[in-house]
C-alpha cells in the first residue's frame, strides 16, 4: 500500500503520526533515493516522539542521538558503512529507543526479526509516494502503526 505525500508539511505530519505510536525497541527503516525525504520524515517523527531539537541527516556521523522525546531516538545513516560491528549497531537495535535506519537495507542480517520499512520515491516538484510494509513478524503493534499511517491516503 502506497501513501500519496503532496507536500514537505504532508511528509513531516505522517512522521509526526509515526513518532506518536512509536514504542521503545522499535525499528524502521527507511529506503528511497537521495533527496526523496528521509529525513523529512524523521523530523516529523521526532516531532511526533516531542523532540525540538533539530533533526539534522546524519550522513557524516552516521548516527545522531536525540534524548529528549518520550523516548530516545536513533537516527542512523548506514549507506557508507563498512562494518555494522564495528559501530556498535546492536547496542542500538536491542535499546530502549526508536531506531530510524536510512539504507537499513543494506544491513538486513542486524536487523531485528520484526520491523517496519517505509520506502520513499519522488514524484513530480515536492510530490512522493510512501509505501509502508513490515518485515518479518506482523506483530500487533507494527501492525497497528501502518493502519494509521495507511488511513492518512
Amino acid at each position: 500500500m502506497t501513501v500519496k505525500l503532496r507536500t514537505v508539511e504532508e511528509t513531516e505530519k505522517i512522521g509526526e503520526i509515526i513518532g506518536e505510536q512509536a514504542l521503545p525497541g522499535q525499528v524502521i527503516v527507511l529506503t528511497g533515493d537521495l533527496g526523496a525525504g528521509k529525513t523529512t520524515l524523521t523530523k516529523g517523527i521526532g516531532k511526533g516522539l516531542g523532540i525540538h531539537t533539530m533533526i539534522k541527516s546524519p550522513t557524516y556521523t552516521l548516527i545522531r542521538e536525540y534524548e529528549e522525546g518520550r523516548i530516545p531516538l536513533y537516527h542512523m545513516d548506514v549507506y557508507r558503512l563498512e562494518d555494522a560491528f564495528d559501530l556498535g549497531l546492536d547496542e542500538y537495535l536491542l535499546g530502549d529507543g526508536l531506531c530510524i535506519i536510512e539504507w537499513g537495507e543494506q544491513i538486513v542480517d542486524l536487523l531485528p526479526d520484526s520491523y517496519l520499512q517505509l520506502e520513499l520515491r519522488r514524484g513530480q516538484g515536492e510530490d512522493r509516494e510512501l509505501a509502508v510494509n513490515i518485515k518479518g513478524t506482523e506483530t500487533p503493534e507494527l501492525k497497528a502503526m501502518k493502519e494509521k499511517i495507511e488511513a492518512c491516503r
